[in-house]
């Protein structure tokens, strides 16, 4: 398989390739920081109550966990040419992530699709798995990358 460095190019690329992240722990005070941004909810903002939440106890917004997914990603978890850039997708957050939850993520390329407007590039569908220490599902995310062709 060839690529530009470390990073793959649309033809570089085969359906069911996996790729499997780094992991980042995540601690009580970002779950808090970022909730306070960006989802200001009780049971992302505080532990008490957080415990008559729904949740039980503190947990992350969904979006946090999407933020770092993607931080995963892009530090290597989908060594993808010119970036990780979206085209749309699907998500969802079967189980909650709490403080101290080391995170990853497993990648696997379910279709590739060559533009046929855009000869430089292409779709890729790629579903991602972030899941805690334990190897729990804490999101599962179905994505369209926009991928480049390797240059002529």
């Amino acid at each position: 398989m060839q690529s530009d460095g470390d990073h793959l190019f649309l033809d570089d690329l085969k359906v069911g390739q996996r790729f499997l992240s780094g992991s980042c722990e995540i601690e009580a005070s970002e779950i808090k920081a970022f909730a306070a941004q960006f989802d200001p909810q009780p049971f992302h903002l505080d532990e008490e109550a957080a415990k008559a939440s729904l949740f039980g106890g503190l947990a992350a917004s969904g979006w946090h966990t999407a933020a770092i997914t993607m931080k995963l990603l892009v530090q290597g978890g989908a060594p993808i040419a010119g970036g990780v850039i979206g085209a749309g997708g699907e998500l969802r957050w079967p189980l909650p992530v709490r403080p101290g939850d080391r995170l990853e993520v497993e990648s696997e390329i379910l279709d590739i699709a060559p533009s046929r407007s855009k000869p430089d590039r292409g779709i890729v569908t790629i579903r991602s798995w972030t899941r805690n220490q334990r190897g729990e599902v804490v999101q599962d995310m179905t994505a369209k990358l926009v991928v480049p062709r390797r240059p002529a």
